[in-house]
C-alpha cells in the first residue's frame, strides 16, 4: 500500500509500508527514487532470505570453536598424544600449535584430573612431570 504524504518544497514525497515473508518495514522518499530503493531493499531482503536458519538449539551466530580444556586434553588422548611421556610444556605448546589457548594453570589442574580419573599416569617430581596415558583409548 502506498500513501503520499504533504509535498515538501515542490517535491512529492511517498511513503510505503511492505511485508516480506516476516520481515516489515517502511520506506519514505522521492517519487523518483521509488523504484531505485525498493529494488535495494528487496535484494536486501532475498540476501537475507538465502541465509540458512538456525534450528532448535543451534546458536543463532556462528560461535567459533567453543571447547573446554579437558575436552581438548581427552581429545589429544583419543588421538593417541599421550602414548609417550609429554611434559606440561609440551602439552600446552600442541593445544597452543591446533588454536586453543588456554592459561599453563588451567592445562596443569586438568591434566592433574585426568591422572585422578584413571585417563592418564604422572611421573617423575614435581615440575618436572611428564604424563602418558595410563590405558589407551577405547575405539
Amino acid at each position: 500500500m502506498a500513501e503520499n504524504t504533504q509535498p515538501q518544497k515542490n517535491e512529492q514525497r511517498v511513503r510505503i509500508k511492505m511485508k516480506v515473508g516476516n520481515i516489515e518495514f517502511e520506506i519514505e522518499c522521492r517519487e523518483d527514487q521509488v523504484q531505485r530503493i525498493v529494488e535495494k531493499v528487496l535484494s536486501t531482503v532475498t540476501e537475507h532470505a538465502k541465509k540458512p536458519v538456525p534450528t532448535i538449539g543451534e546458536p543463532a551466530y556462528p560461535t567459533g570453536r567453543a571447547e573446554t580444556c579437558r575436552g581438548i586434553l581427552e581429545r589429544l588422548w583419543r588421538e593417541g598424544f599421550f602414548a609417550e611421556p609429554r611434559s606440561l610444556s609440551q602439552v600446552h605448546e600442541e593445544m597452543t600449535r591446533i588454536g586453543y589457548h588456554y592459561d599453563r594453570t588451567a592445562v596443569a589442574h586438568v591434566l592433574l584430573d585426568l591422572v585422578r580419573d584413571g585417563i592418564l599416569t604422572r611421573e617423575g617430581r614435581p615440575r618436572r612431570y611428564v604424563y602418558v596415558q595410563k590405558r589407551p583409548p577405547t575405539p
